[in-house]
């Protein structure tokens, strides 16, 4: 798929599901970052024979969770107030 296929489909995809695409060009930029952060996270490969269709999406959402989780246990205490100790 082409960059110019890949932008239309997002912009396709958006107007099916009602979003707000008076900001597109922001969320393209949230794409990109999340796509990035993914492959930082080792959950993508930059291996482009890799087809991003293949991917366990559900998988990656429950990591992502796992790591949010774990992160808020490290810098918050029980209160929920923020722990630089």
């Amino acid at each position: 798929m082409t960059v110019n296929q890949l932008i239309t489909k997002l912009y396709l995809e958006s107007l099916d599901a009602d979003h707000d695409i008076g900001n597109f060009t922001s969320f393209l930029r949230v794409c990109c970052s999340r796509y990035l952060s993914l492959i930082a996270d080792g959950d993508l490969s930059r291996e482009t024979r890799l087809p991003l269709e293949k991917v366990d999406a559900k998988h990656i959402i429950q990591r992502e969770t796992l790591r949010k989780n774990q992160r808020s246990a490290l810098f918050n205490d029980s209160e929920g107030n923020l722990s630089i100790n």
